[in-house]
């Protein structure tokens, strides 16, 4: 079952070696993500997942010990997905932003796994992944990645599209009400349209918290560079 879950926005620009001097303008969404992860720790669940949006052939999944890095964007830096060095396999980038997220929070709880996913997965695939997750385990934590629209202003690089606002409106205040109704309704071709990377991994979240009667909070609600970015978290 699941017992917390923490909601994180997924640009490689949340790692200060990788933002290098613009790193201040995300100090607020990376505290707000440390708080979020620290939920995560407290529930002490015997299975953490870190669930991402991925392109081939970094959807599926990755086991605990895979590796990730940042050399794409510049930085010699290397993240591992929990202990050991179990898959040659490198993790897709959104899951290296939450292997960052869990080396930064000094994670030391449960095993950790992770799952790529497939931006266009259809929402009943992603409400029965999310069921299968939830089920894995007595006690189930998610870190789940993903972005809002990436269309919020003119120099977004989505561009701008009028749509975008009130789709992240909905989708943060369906993060930090733990509505999985109002998750599961979000609309799959609008967030398409508007690149909202997140999507299909709130929906997977929505699947893993029904019947679990989980609480949220919104930590964090802002588009810095034109991209939606939110954190939430359930307990």
């Amino acid at each position: 079952m699941l017992v917390a879950a923490a909601v994180c926005p997924c640009p490689p620009l949340l790692v200060p070696e990788v933002a290098s001097g613009a790193a201040h303008e995300m100090d607020q969404a990376r505290a707000a993500c440390y708080d979020a992860v620290g939920v995560l720790a407290a529930a002490r669940p015997d299975q953490l997942y870190v669930i991402g949006p991925a392109e081939q052939p970094g959807r599926g999944p990755h086991p605990q010990g895979t590796r990730g890095s940042f050399r794409g964007y510049g930085v010699d830096l290397e993240v591992r997905l929990g202990k050991g060095d179990a898959s040659r396999r490198e993790l897709p980038p959104s899951l290296a932003v939450g292997a960052w997220l869990l080396e930064r929070t000094d994670w030391t709880g449960s095993p950790v796994e992770g799952l790529g996913i497939g931006e266009p997965l259809a929402r009943a695939r992603c409400e029965e992944t999310g069921k299968e997750l939830a089920a894995s385990a007595d006690r189930v934590a998610l870190l789940v990645m993903g972005d809002a629209s990436n269309c919020r202003t003119l120099k977004a690089p989505g561009y701008f599209d009028e749509r975008a606002a009130a789709f992240d409106a909905e989708a943060a205040r369906a993060l930090g009400a733990a509505d999985i109704d109002g998750l599961l309704a979000l609309d799959e071709e609008l967030a398409y349209d508007l690149k909202a990377a997140g999507r299909s991994s709130w929906q997977t979240l929505a699947g893993a918290g029904q019947g679990a009667g989980l609480g949220g909070r919104l930590l964090y609600d802002d588009a810095p560079y034109g991209v939606g970015y939110l954190v939430a978290s359930w307990s």
